[in-house]
């Protein structure tokens, strides 16, 4: 079980690993704010310059709203130039600069306005215009004296990290026992168990479930059950196409009804890693039918509407449509319009107002008439937000907006996380301090969450005791022990979940490549789910260690602290064709995952319209599952581009391959829409673009591996680009984005390479290249 100490360098850790990441973003913010000129920085989609002050309204939470566009006096068209700027980003609105000098340096403190300039979340952004959520306060000073030009500059964002580390304070006050907030026996119980406080409790046979979907495969019930079943934690392992969303629906259906494995309906908080995984739950849901009682089921969902899916039904649940649609919003609009006119009147653009808005002591005195205003407005809405979310049975935001303000004072029966396993564990706690009983759904042999410190990896841990510096935050309850060695487990003999195999220099080492999720899916050491006492001598010695990097997940570490017994794995995938599946299966799943029937033998002739000039061409085009393009021995060499980065390489011979495929399978009748052509490299997906987007438009799909998670294509083509005389392959090593890349394909995959280079990459790359020279049809890229 977990030791004191051991909490402490848990914790110690992760707030160390948070602020080598907060310090990363931060710094690239800031060295791109401080070195580019406006110019480069709209360039670079950082900036949109020649912005005016269009109105000024309210938001949810009492926000003040500046929403600005370009004005026809200053351009030729009101449309933004192509920019990075997203609804959720800090910015800063301030005085527009024209010159070609540098900008000033991003301000780390968020959401505060000071003379001419404010800073604020982005909350909307259309072709034309952008709206600023800028949190005014009820205290101190505040003035939006806004220029007449100006221009919005995308800072990094702090906010998330902000939250990340609040949320790790208070985890430890509950795990030491000094929370001053009210937590449940349940919530504390779970808390103990995800820590290693206290073991597990043995799950609770559920055998008597009637099934709302039969045509749910039997690994799909069995997860159900044994979600139903478990006392405070379970994870659901979805390889890809297993229909992971489909049985997270079936469970959210079993809980909010009564029944003989349900004795009350619950109320749950869905989150995920991201917006998208939310909303394609959140669409799911919507779409059930009513129940006996013809009630439908009561969703929310918390979040910026303009990020959330532009479908009519998903808006209409947003908690912003909702809550002003209730009784006691008339009362709120009514303080809200009052608000928005005295607003109105301070920036100089309220209506019938002209010129600037009043000076002196008379704007001091309406300053104060707005903030009680905003008072009143906040405690009104907050009404009508918890009226809204106190019948909502279904509850569904992003981990990160599940530690907003409308959530803050609520609790729910159990949570819900999807893609678990592209999220900073930091970042899962947010929702899971609100709840009993925990389920997490993801595949830990797909990517990890984005770090942008793993570079800096090997110097973070390079010694086995570290001492906590000054700028850590040492453990509350423990001050006598705050300057004792903390504890690092750098050895994989001390937790397999700490051996991540993210550095590709470190990945090859072993069979296990250094990787949590394999080592844990593969590891004969683990038991097995029905092994009981097995697994209970597992969890008696379940031991909390940090994480090495933040790319170790909560899921992972769980697998890791009580192995394969606290999860069941989706074994039937519904995308591939069974040729497609094999190596995956094989390698990373232990041959557990099967091909459905429905597509085990799908091609491309079976896709509609599809037709070949002649027998040979059917067979080599549209009826062989598995191509590889073969560019050994032809001098297809890589180039590195731009700053030397490892994502700037590119290959124009490989690329000119592709291309060449791509024609063949478009002649054949596949549409450009059932087409993807991905790459690891960035560099290579611009040159690809360059090639293929003229000729077949945005609607034949372009892009990283990374950018693919989660999406599938009936052909996909997958460049590798490396080719060198060093036989160097960089992260091509990282056997999880490769299983990203060849897990997309449903009908078709093409692999366009070099042998002579990739087989060096390791034994996981070797076995892959020794898999397509026996099972796919090999083909000499030069003959092309």
């Amino acid at each position: 079980m977990t030791t004191e100490t051991r909490l402490s360098s848990f914790f110690h850790r992760q707030r160390h690993l948070l602020a080598q990441e907060r310090g990363a973003e931060v710094e690239r913010s800031s060295l791109l704010l401080s070195s580019c000129g406006p110019k480069l920085l709209e360039q670079k989609g950082l900036s949109l310059g020649g912005l005016g002050v269009v109105g000024v309204n309210v938001g949810l939470g009492g926000k003040t709203l500046v929403e600005l566009e370009r004005p026809t006096a200053y351009h030729s068209s009101p449309v933004f130039p192509p920019h990075g700027v997203r609804p959720g980003d800090l910015a800063r609105i301030e005085p527009n600069v024209s010159s070609a000098g540098p900008s000033k340096k991003a301000a780390k403190k968020p959401v505060e306005s000071k003379g001419a300039q404010a800073e604020g979340v982005v909350y909307r952004v259309t072709d034309t215009r952008i709206v600023i959520a800028i949190d005014g306060s009820d205290t101190g000073p505040e003035d939006l004296d806004l220029p007449e030009r100006c221009r919005v500059l995308k800072l990094a964002n702090s906010v998330t990290y902000d939250r990340m580390d609040k949320t790790i304070d208070d985890l430890e006050r509950i795990a030491n026992g000094s929370s001053h907030n009210k937590i449940t026996p349940e919530q504390n119980r779970l808390v103990e168990v995800l820590l290693a406080i206290s073991p597990r409790s043995e799950n609770i046979p559920v055998l008597d479930v009637k099934f709302f979907d039969e045509s749910l495969n039997p690994s799909q019930k069995e997860a159900v059950r044994f979600c139903l079943g478990a006392s405070e934690v379970a994870c659901i392992h979805g390889p890809p196409g297993t229909g992971k969303t489909h049985t997270l629906i079936e469970i959210i259906r079993q809980l909010t009804i009564t029944s003989a494995a349900n004795p009350k309906p619950l109320r749950l908080l869905v989150c995920g890693a991201s917006n998208l995984s939310v909303d394609n739950i959140l669409e799911r849901l919507l779409a059930l039918p009513p129940d006996e009682s013809g009630k439908k089921l009561k969703v929310t969902r918390i979040g910026h509407p303009a990020r959330v899916m532009a479908h009519q039904g998903i808006l209409e649940s947003t908690l912003e449509v909702k809550a002003s649609r209730t009784e006691q919003a008339v009362l709120a609009k009514d303080v809200k319009n009052e608000l928005e006119t005295a607003l109105g009147v301070l920036s100089g653009k309220g209506k019938g107002v002209k010129g600037k808005g009043p000076r002196g002591a008379e704007r001091r005195k309406m300053w104060d008439e707005v903030k009680a205003l905003r008072k009143e407005y906040r405690q009104r809405e907050g009404g009508v937000v918890n009226s809204v979310l106190s019948e909502s049975q279904v509850v569904l935001a992003t981990c990160h907006s599940a530690g907003g303000r409308q959530l803050r004072n609520l609790d729910f029966d159990l949570v819900i996380i999807d893609e678990a396993t592209q999220a900073l564990e930091a970042v899962c706690w947010i929702p899971i301090l609100k709840g009993k009983k925990l389920i997490l759904a993801g595949d830990p042999m797909q990517l990890p969450p984005t770090v942008l410190s793993v570079g800096k990896k090997k110097k973070a841990v390079s010694t086995q005791r570290q001492t906590p510096t000054t700028t850590t935050k040492p453990s509350k309850t423990t001050p006598a022990k705050a300057n004792q060695p903390i504890e690092t487990p750098i050895s994989r003999g001390i937790s397999s979940a700490e051996g991540d195999n993210t550095d590709s220099e470190q990945s090859d080492s072993s069979d296990s490549e250094v990787n949590s999720s394999d080592k844990a899916v593969l590891s004969p050491k683990d038991p097995p789910a029905d092994s009981g006492k097995i697994a209970t001598a597992k969890k008696s010695i379940a031991v909390l260690h940090p994480p090495r990097t933040l790319e170790t997940t909560l899921f992972d570490r769980l697998e890791t602290m009580y192995g394969s017994s606290i999860k069941r794995m989706l074994q039937v995938q519904y995308r591939m064709h069974a040729d497609i599946c094999a190596f995956p299966s094989k390698t990373l799943y232990s041959s557990k995952l099967t091909s459905s029937p429905l597509v085990a033998s799908h091609l491309l002739r079976d896709l509609p319209d599809v037709h070949a000039d002649s027998v040979e061409d059917e067979k080599e085009i549209l009826c062989t599952p598995v191509v590889y393009f073969d560019t050994a021995g032809c001098e297809y060499f890589e180039r590195l581009e731009g700053d030397g980065d490892e994502g700037n390489r590119c290959n124009e011979n490989e690329a000119t391959v592709v291309k060449n495929w791509v024609d063949k399978l478009i002649g054949a009748g596949v549409l450009p829409e059932q087409i993807a052509v991905i790459s690891p490299y960035q560099a290579q997906v611009t040159l690809l673009t360059s090639l293929i987007r003229p000729q077949y438009g945005s609607e034949l799909e372009i892009g990283t591996v990374d950018g693919m998670q989660g999406r599938e294509k009936d052909a996909v083509i997958i460049s590798l680009v490396r080719s060198n005389e060093t036989r160097e392959v960089g992260f091509l090593k990282e056997k999880r984005r490769l299983n990203v890349a060849m897990t997309r394909a449903k009908r078709h995959l093409c692999v366009v390479g070099d042998s002579a280079t990739v087989c060096h990459g390791g034994k996981y790359l070797k076995r892959w290249l020794a898999w397509l020279e026996q099972n796919s049809d090999v083909r000499y890229a030069g003959s092309e």
